[in-house]
């Protein structure tokens, strides 16, 4: 589905978001080839910079969204929904290489300097032979305690980590639980309802039962009726045996 068919605000955003991403993987591509590290922080701020109206554009995407949510179907949303998440995942992965890019800037500034080369190596000297002692522990003591604090911070980040590990386990556990209740549950209702079969085949057996002898008893009761039937009708048959209970019949003269 086009967006200018939903919204012409919502298609000119996501025209200028595609717009950022595409310079964002240019520019990211460019900054692999630099090895000049004040080019590189450079090129990393531009791209920071891009990030940043990124992410704005994202917002008033969802802001837009939000507005049209009302009057739009609810697949139409759905597909916006999906839309805005796409774009918050790439965005978070362009923030994610900005990130390394930055971490391997840091890391070249502080050893190899642009590319290892000596120049830089050499103004190092110099600046730290124009520092006083003093100036030179009070570095060390502020870059000591970042480094305590980067350490205090990753261990809060694996405390936390660790948390969350026991508490997925702990949720995980109980749901394992659960879901062993329930197939006992569904274990006695399959008994049950096995149980309850072959009741009725029972049942049902014993009403068949029960309707051949009825229908056995009719058949004899119509049978017996019968034969009195035609011994009243005609008393001198011979073929038919006298009744047990009936006189036998009266033996008359025709005159």
């Amino acid at each position: 589905m086009d967006l200018s068919d939903v919204s012409e605000e919502l298609a000119h955003i996501e025209g200028q978001i595609n717009d950022i991403f595409r310079a964002l993987s240019n520019g990211f591509q460019k900054l692999e080839k630099i090895k000049d590290p004040n080019r590189r922080s450079r090129q990393l701020e531009e791209l920071t910079d891009k990030m940043r109206e990124c992410k704005r554009l994202i917002k008033e995407f969802e802001r837009a969204m939000k507005e049209e949510e009302s009057r739009n179907t609810n697949n139409t949303n759905r597909m916006l929904n999906e839309k805005k998440q796409s774009m918050v995942k790439e965005l978070n992965s362009y923030v994610a290489l900005k990130k390394q890019h930055a971490s391997e800037n840091k890391r070249i500034d502080l050893f190899d300097g642009p590319g290892g080369g000596d120049v830089f190596a050499e103004e190092n000297v110099q600046l730290a032979s124009s520092m006083t002692n003093e100036q030179l522990i009070d570095t060390g003591h502020r870059m000591m305690d970042e480094t305590d604090q980067a350490i205090e911070r990753s261990k809060q980040v694996v405390e936390d980590t660790i948390n969350v590990g026991a508490e997925t386990a702990a949720a995980l556990k109980a749901q394992t639980e659960q879901m062993s209740r329930i197939v006992n549950e569904l274990d006695s209702i399959h008994f049950s309802m096995k149980k309850a079969s072959q009741l009725v085949k029972e049942l049902g057996r014993q009403v068949a039962t029960d309707r051949c002898i009825m229908a056995m008893l009719v058949l004899i009761v119509i049978g017996v009726i019968a034969i009195i039937i035609v011994k009243l009708v005609n008393p001198n048959n011979k073929d038919i045996a006298d009744i047990p209970g009936l006189p036998p019949p009266a033996n008359r003269k025709l005159l």
